[in-house]
């Protein structure tokens, strides 16, 4: 009993550090938590007489454990996005409505949605929505090294390949995070900028008229098969259609915020950092938005380049 006393003692002195670690690898309080709990299961089934560097060991553990997660949530397809913007804007074609265990050592019961709120805050949420646009090992090889000065040799170990190829992960992970938009997409920020705002206010509002306002009469919505719940791809053609589509999505809205995306103005939904949707605007000289193409998938998704703005 003393033996396991000493251990949970350990175990919660390096708690905020490992919490720390699953959640920038995994983007959620909640698998953040969950990957705590399975590194607590695993120490307490082994054996630590040799381990010289507890906390070493600990932080190796649970980014084995978030990695093995993010390779399950990519295999799994990532999850559809339920009632986000294309499914009400494909209710909108159609025409109708919207469709741990407690104990010493153990991990305590998940944050609340606050808690996850501030914690999102403080790692920078337009950091989090660019690390989900990673690799599982090109994500662990950035956050380990570049945000927790982990040696390459550690880092190799936990992905299993070689120090100098878990150099290479992080150094291709580190070009995507840094990357900036080229001068030709930049062009025409503050006018894609002033649509966007207007777009997602209204939309957050319900305000079926200020949509309408900035949608081009003859605006096209595309939506990707992982967009739909129908699992189907959308298209909705027409300032009504569409604008009737985001009036149905009001919530999500609210939970949304304007990106840069590939460079031009666009829009994300990613609560708490784990991205979802994207939203990518075309807009014309006439100051309208001529076509949105609303991505899922989450391979389209790794592809895309993308910075949250300020508020």
């Amino acid at each position: 009993m003393a033996d396991r006393d000493w251990l949970a003692a350990a175990f919660e002195e390096h708690r905020a550090h490992m919490r720390a670690v699953a959640y920038r690898l995994l983007g959620s309080m909640t698998d953040a938590d969950d990957a705590v709990q399975d590194t607590w299961l695993r120490l307490a089934g082994a054996d630590t007489s040799e381990v010289e560097n507890l906390g070493g060991w600990l932080t190796t553990v649970v980014a084995r454990v978030s990695l093995n997660m993010l390779r399950s949530r990519r295999h799994r397809h990532e999850e559809p996005v339920s009632d986000a913007w294309p499914g009400a804007a494909e209710a909108a074609a159609r025409g109708g409505a919207p469709a741990g265990p407690s104990g010493a050592g153990a991990p305590s019961a998940p944050g609340d949605p606050a808690d996850e709120a501030v914690l999102a805050d403080s790692v920078g949420l337009a950091l989090l929505v660019v690390l989900d646009t990673l690799t599982p090992a090109e994500r662990l090889a950035f956050v380990l090294h570049d945000m927790f000065d982990l040696p390459f040799a550690a880092v190799a170990e936990v992905v299993g390949r070689s120090p100098e190829a878990a150099r290479q992960l992080a150094s291709r992970a580190r070009r995507r995070v840094r990357g900036a938009p080229s001068p030709d997409h930049a062009a025409g920020h503050a006018r894609q900028r002033e649509l966007a705002t207007a777009f997602l206010t209204a939309a957050r509002g319900g305000d079926l008229s200020g949509l309408v306002a900035v949608l081009d009469a003859d605006v096209r919505l595309t939506a990707d098969a992982m967009a739909a719940p129908s699992g189907r791809p959308v298209l909705l053609h027409g300032a009504a259609a569409v604008a009737r589509g985001a009036v149905m999505s009001t919530a999500r809205a609210g939970q949304s915020q304007l990106a840069l995306v590939d460079g031009s103005v666009g829009i994300v939904f990613a609560p708490a950092g784990r991205l979802q949707a994207v939203l990518a605007l075309e807009v014309s000289a006439g100051r309208r938005i001529t076509a949105i193409d609303v991505i899922a998938d989450p391979g389209r998704l790794r592809e895309l380049r993308l910075a949250v703005l300020p508020g």
